[in-house]
């Protein structure tokens, strides 16, 4: 039902944020109007040169629209709750689509008034809005998960994406505004690491929205060197703040294992450890489940996804046949070295065939908390070093 249809406050708020996504906006717009349960749609253009406006406009009195000049996507979800009435906030990015039950759903976890937070899955469609057969973070925590973050920090439970929330009202209200220079990209993450301090985690556990992997994400525009420094600040930032929050609590933290642990810290220690181990001219498969969103060139060298399809990762492989068999492919095609960067390490043990592999016709030339590196053609480097 639409709003500007039904009258009326909903329980609910969907805001859409969006910079330079016109090409996506209107199915964004579509699938917040179109909900089973009733939410106020709010539109925020964070300053785009497209057609943005344009398309906002054709929603007329359905939605409420605020266009502003470009502050990043944390400015863009400020304003946006600034206008919301809601006591649900969903935060939409343009370029993805909600189900039409997912504020039904999470409305109905939040009954339970302990709870601050209410996930879900996504599907991952394509730029033209079919779905790949994947879906982002298929199983995700729930309950009481105070105490995992306070002993591993933001990452000690499992949360998706921004349009897999929803939001109570009174713990944004306690942690608004996101701050804007800190948070143009990925705000995300002030509010999953914080929100388990204030209640419990709610979970829908079927998906109730859809991620377009359209290569041209707002999160991905930047060079990949640039984005890496990017998300250590952003966690340098989070973890201090988390730390302040817990102590105010009066729970005990150790920060520095925190920093040692944080997922965009340990890319970075792995991205450097490439370059003592692997040359500068050679190729090499990244086994990282596209979790690093590299870009074609890291520390100057190619990177090939894997399993790789037109240049791009391709999902999971089927079984391990398929995995041995999309590993010989590459290696046949010039590709000398594999990596496995965390958190892909879980492929070594699910996929035993592949491992086995590896351990019998490769060499392994490094293995830490980040990597394990191996050369597919020991035997050629072996040659050129005699």
């Amino acid at each position: 039902m639409r709003i500007g249809e039904g009258g009326g406050v909903s329980a609910a708020s969907v805001v859409v944020t969006s910079y330079n996504y016109g090409r996506y906006l209107a199915a964004a717009i579509e699938s917040a109007l179109d909900q089973t349960c009733p939410a106020e749609v709010i539109v925020v253009d964070d300053g785009s040169s497209d057609d943005s406006g344009q398309v906002i406009a054709r929603y007329g009195r359905h939605l409420t629209p605020l266009l502003k000049e470009h502050g990043g996507q944390a400015s863009a979800m400020n304003a946006g709750f600034r206008l919301s009435k809601g006591r649900v906030i969903v935060f939409l990015d343009s370029d993805d689509v909600l189900s039409p039950t997912a504020v039904e759903r999470a409305v109905g976890v939040f009954h339970d008034p302990q709870v601050v937070k209410v996930h879900w899955p996504l599907w991952v469609i394509d730029e033209g809005g079919c779905r790949t057969g994947r879906v982002l973070r298929p199983v995700l925590s729930e309950g009481d998960c105070r105490d995992a973050v306070r002993r591993e920090g933001p990452y000690g439970y499992t949360w998706p994406p921004t349009s897999g929330n929803a939001w109570a009202r009174t713990f944004l209200e306690r942690v608004l505004p996101i701050p804007e220079a800190v948070y143009p990209a990925n705000p995300d993450l002030y509010l999953c690491a914080l929100a388990p301090l204030f209640g419990r985690i709610g979970t829908v556990p079927e998906a109730q929205a859809y991620w377009r992997d359209h290569g041209a994400n707002a999160s991905l525009r930047e060079p990949f060197a640039f984005r890496l420094a990017a998300a250590v600040k952003r966690e340098v930032h989070c973890l201090g703040v988390l730390r302040d929050r817990c102590r105010e609590l009066g729970l005990d933290v150790d920060h520095a294992a925190w920093v040692d642990h944080a997922f965009w810290h340990r890319v970075h220690r792995a991205v450097r450890d490439i370059d003592p181990v692997i040359p500068p001219w050679e190729a090499f498969i990244l086994v990282d489940a596209d979790e690093w969103a590299t870009d074609e060139v890291v520390t100057g060298r190619r990177r090939v996804p894997f399993p790789e399809r037109h240049g791009r990762y391709a999902g999971p492989p089927a079984d391990d046949v398929t995995a041995v068999r999309e590993l010989e492919r590459l290696g046949d095609a010039g590709t000398r070295f594999a990596v496995f960067g965390w958190p892909a390490f879980w492929w070594l043990k699910h996929y035993t065939g592949l491992s086995d592999h590896l351990a019998t016709h490769a060499r392994c030339l490094l293995m830490n908390d980040g990597l394990v590196v191996y050369d597919l053609k020991p035997e050629g480097r072996a040659r050129r070093e005699r």
